[in-house]
């Protein structure tokens, strides 16, 4: 997605005052009843007392006051939250004015906006067929607005897709438990294994980023296809209702099979339509967790 200086400017600007104001809908109260901490810390040792399980007695605490301390522990409040965006050439269509790019940069500015209001730390990694840049997880604004100028200004990379190259890196880089949204169109394939893998140690959410135009070809007669990211061209006769139809079952093939994968792995998806209001889905997805966690 190329863009000039003046655009991402614009573009950051409309982006800050947009989240904002769907922050000040309750995004965030949402989002903090979803994601808790990943685990317990340390708080304090106190005295023993009947009852207490002896196994969290701290032992050098008792050894250096002569009475019994046990170690109390609290939930782990700080998170990380990483995103991994997909700027490969296939983000840069788009049918109604707004490509994939540009929707993935909103929401990833939205939720890492979310996330700072939590108090939170964000990071960033984006990749193609390779890792383009990698942003490690900090806290506070000026974390959050370098994450969305860099998704905003990553530029069109006319390459393909490689998921398993980017989750790999990410899992020999970020060694403690994140929040992982993983901004995608999804259209690669054998990365199944690890991302499956990926999942059983952090908490992952596919955000799957698509266009109309990509589930049911519009009837435009005959039309050149480029593949952005193989730069191969087709020639399509889109007034066929046999290629057409094909077309829409095998794009529905291919959701399902995604979807399927993302339920064995039990990591949630969040869809994503250029066309369609997001905010919807977003809460959607909050209160689902939410009703299951509790």
């Amino acid at each position: 997605m190329e863009i000039n200086t003046e655009e991402l400017i614009r573009e950051v600007k409309r982006i800050r005052i947009l989240t904002r104001r769907l922050l000040d809908e309750r995004l965030s109260g949402d989002y903090h009843s979803v994601f808790k901490g990943q685990g317990i810390e340390f708080d304090e040792a106190r005295p023993y007392q009947p009852g207490d399980d002896v196994r969290t007695i701290d032992w050098n605490v008792t050894a250096r006051t002569g009475e019994p301390y046990i170690k109390r522990f609290s939930e782990e409040r700080e998170l990380t939250v990483l995103f991994m965006v997909d700027v490969s050439g296939s983000q840069s269509f788009g049918t109604n004015g707004r490509s994939k790019a540009m929707r993935a940069a909103e929401l990833t500015a939205l939720l890492a906006m979310t996330a700072m209001a939590n108090n939170d730390k964000v990071g960033l990694v984006l990749f193609s067929n390779r890792v383009i840049q990698s942003i490690p997880p900090r806290k506070g604004q000026t974390a959050v607005q370098r994450l969305v100028r860099e998704v905003l200004a990553a530029e069109e990379t006319r390459e393909g897709t490689d998921i398993r190259e980017a989750l790999r890196f990410v899992s020999a880089t970020q060694r403690r438990k994140a929040v992982v949204f993983l901004v995608s169109d999804f259209q690669d394939s054998d990365y199944e294994k690890d991302l499956t893998a990926f999942a059983r140690r952090h908490d992952v959410i596919a955000c799957r980023i698509t266009d109309p135009a990509e589930r049911e070809l519009p009837n435009v007669g005959i039309v050149e296809l480029l593949d952005p990211e193989s730069n191969q061209t087709l020639l399509v006769d889109t007034s066929s209702p046999l290629i057409r139809q094909r077309f829409a079952a095998e794009a529905e093939a291919n959701r399902q099979r995604e979807s399927r994968l993302f339920l064995r792995a039990g990591i949630d998806l969040l869809d994503i339509d250029t066309d369609q209001p997001y905010i919807d889905a977003v809460r959607d997805l909050f209160r689902c967790r939410a009703l299951r966690r509790h």
